[in-house]
């Protein structure tokens, strides 16, 4: 499952240069795949879109920072934990249950991002 931030949030930013897929934003701020990443060309988002990877993609959140699903791995193949849960001061970098994910799709993930 990706792991999201919670309105707990103080809006900090200790988790978002700990993230190695750069898959944490500062509340209302637009994102791209590419962002720290050297993938180019095109990118199947959850949602089924095919968008490119340096087309700007509205905040999950306006008010803290936030987590993208589509490029959260929860650090496997990285970390042994993920790495914004270990720094996040009020601990509100935790597991999404509405987003279950294996092993397998958080590492084909991690592949698709770092090329």
């Amino acid at each position: 499952m990706a792991i999201i931030i919670t309105d707990e949030c103080i809006n900090c930013g200790a988790c978002e240069p700990e993230c190695p897929n750069n898959a944490i934003y500062e509340g209302g701020v637009e994102w791209a795949i590419k962002d720290g990443s050297t993938i180019q060309g095109k990118y199947v988002l959850e949602d089924g879109r095919e968008v490119n990877v340096d087309d700007l993609q509205k905040p999950v959140s306006d008010d803290f920072y936030f987590i993208v699903p589509d490029k959260c791995t929860e650090c496997v193949g990285f970390h042994e934990e993920p790495q914004c849960a270990a720094v996040c001061p009020v601990d509100c970098c935790v597991p999404d249950p509405d987003r279950r994910e294996t092993e397998a799709i958080l590492l084909a993930r991690k592949e698709r991002l770092h090329l």
